[in-house]
């Protein structure tokens, strides 16, 4: 079995996520993948779905763990402003400070990296390198996809995380905030290297995918043909607009430098401090709001919305189907939306937390499948 997929549909993705990057697009996009939609014709293969569960598991081959990537693929279907992708951040959040020499760990079934050792911040030299165990490891992984795909499937960039959030990792949150008072220019000094080890893993990664990949995507799943990342701060939830505009900005400032097309992750309540002044002083075209747990769901913040709408910025929806549609009422253009629709047996569902490379974090059950295609229909 192949995968339902072709050049033709390749070359629509690509002009829409086009004209939805420059702001042209007068409709929202929504990517919508059907698990289980094609009986498979051959016998499943004994190699789990990578995930961050199984990620340091190098006992399967990069070879193994495509194959069984491709069993799932060839099942899915791909309903309207979806594409085949394996998504990267497997290796979980902050992968450049692993590149860099921190430790991995998944023995929650989720990754998180930590210092190998305890150093103070003027201890602290930050280097990409390109032979790191798990940058060979995703380099390996492309060049067995783009053998057994060709231009067809598009692998993610992983999650490399924010330069503050780089530095959290690798210092501690309290060390860090008592660096920003004690020693910012140390800070300054640690962040710039964070920034150059960024694009130098970006830019190896890149090398390997090779020009003639479909494009670029990230965790967000969110397509650009141009170069493109979704940036993002968690740690600037804990600082002052001050501080943020201190040590922060300019690293966005820096980055966007590189990348023609950015959504930006803005996570937590706190976050929204921020948002002014990423406003007026980026130009970042899209932003991602997550309002976080045992927050009111999407629609309960129609003002943010609002403003990033009035900013003439793009904004991805996270929340359910029911949201998504009172928020496109109101203001449709600029929106993007995903889902993956499970299969009977819920297996998405069941498997969620682990995070694998074709889960998605907006799961809707078999059952709700005509309702995803009216929404389908009536805005594509």
């Amino acid at each position: 079995m192949e995968i339902h997929f072709n050049q033709e549909r390749w070359q629509q993705i690509e002009k829409d996520y086009t004209l939805w990057w420059e702001g042209k697009l007068e409709r929202p996009l929504i990517k919508a993948v059907v698990k289980a939609a094609y009986a498979p014709d051959r016998k499943k293969p004994d190699v789990p779905l990578l995930s961050m569960q199984n990620c340091n598991c190098l006992e399967y081959s990069p070879e193994e763990l495509i194959d069984a990537l491709d069993y799932e693929l060839c099942q899915c279907e791909f309903l309207g402003d979806s594409f085949p992708m394996i998504n990267m951040a497997a290796f979980g959040p902050g992968v450049l400070a692993g590149f860099c020499g921190a430790r991995l760990d998944n023995s929650t079934g989720s990754v998180w990296y930590f210092p190998k050792e305890k150093l103070s911040i003027d201890q602290i030299n930050v280097k990409y390198d390109p032979n790191n165990i798990w940058a060979q490891r995703i380099k390996d992984i492309y060049r067995a996809g783009k053998e057994r795909w060709g231009n067809l499937v598009l692998m993610s960039m992983p999650d490399l995380g924010g330069v503050q959030d780089i530095l959290a990792i690798l210092l501690g949150n309290e060390e860090y905030m008592f660096a920003l008072y004690d020693e910012p220019e140390e800070v300054f000094r640690v962040q710039k290297q964070i920034r150059s080890a960024f694009i130098e893993a970006y830019e190896d990664l890149e090398s390997v995918l090779g020009p003639d990949h479909p494009g670029y995507s990230d965790w967000s799943g969110l397509y650009s043909k141009k170069r493109s990342y979704i940036f993002q701060d968690d740690f600037a939830y804990m600082i002052s607009p001050e501080m943020f505009e201190e040590f922060a900005l300019n690293d966005m400032k820096e980055l966007k430098r590189e990348f023609p097309n950015v959504m930006y992750h803005l996570d937590g309540v706190g976050n929204l401090n921020h948002l002014d002044m990423l406003l007026d002083h980026t130009d970042i075209q899209a932003y991602q709001w997550v309002y976080g747990a045992g927050q009111p769901s999407a629609r309960h913040w129609m003002d943010v919305y609002d403003k990033l709408h009035g900013c003439g910025k793009n904004m991805e929806i996270i929340g359910s189907i029911e949201d998504f549609s009172l928020i496109a009422e109101k203001n449709a253009k600029g929106l993007f939306y995903h889902f993956l629709i499970d299969d009977k047996e819920g297996t998405a569902k069941r498997d969620e937390a682990y995070k694998d490379c074709l889960n998605d974090y907006h799961i809707i059950e078999r059952s709700r499948r005509k309702e995803a295609e009216d929404l389908l229909k009536k805005w594509l």
